[in-house]
């Protein structure tokens, strides 16, 4: 079994693609606080790499809070240097928007999604031909 359930909020607003056959697929960086604090009694945060494919540009952006479930993948792919590099990441298959975006202190919604999971161009599998990056 491999399912992942995140809740955090972006670090930055969604990097979307287009691929050659038209698909649209979103990446950005999901800042999850952990339950404990570190020895000097700070929050710390893990910063996990998000990969949704669909539209939801339009309902996130830096600061917005989701929740993500998913699966994780790992893939590799050589360097321009011929070195083997790996990423991991989340292939969200569910998104849900959790309250406003924080506005220098200040709550602000953002703007209304679809209540549960993305719209129908969401595609939970793509062929790695597919993947822009």
């Amino acid at each position: 079994m491999n399912k992942v359930i995140l809740i955090g909020r972006l670090t930055r607003d969604p990097d979307v693609k287009n691929t050659t056959s038209g698909k649209t697929v979103a990446t950005f960086t999901l800042a999850v606080d952990r339950r404990f604090k570190n020895k000097d009694g700070q929050k710390e945060a893990d910063f996990v790499p998000i990969v949704v494919w669909g539209i939801v540009q339009q309902y996130l952006s830096k600061g917005s809070q989701v929740g993500i479930s998913g699966r994780l993948q790992v893939r590799s792919y050589d360097d321009n240097d011929g070195k083997r590099r790996y990423v991991t990441e989340v292939i969200a298959e569910e998104v849900n928007f959790i309250g406003g975006k924080k506005d220098s202190g200040n709550q602000r919604q953002v703007a209304e999604g679809p209540p549960m999971g993305l719209d129908e161009d969401f595609h939970l599998m793509a062929d790695d031909d597919d993947i822009p990056f």
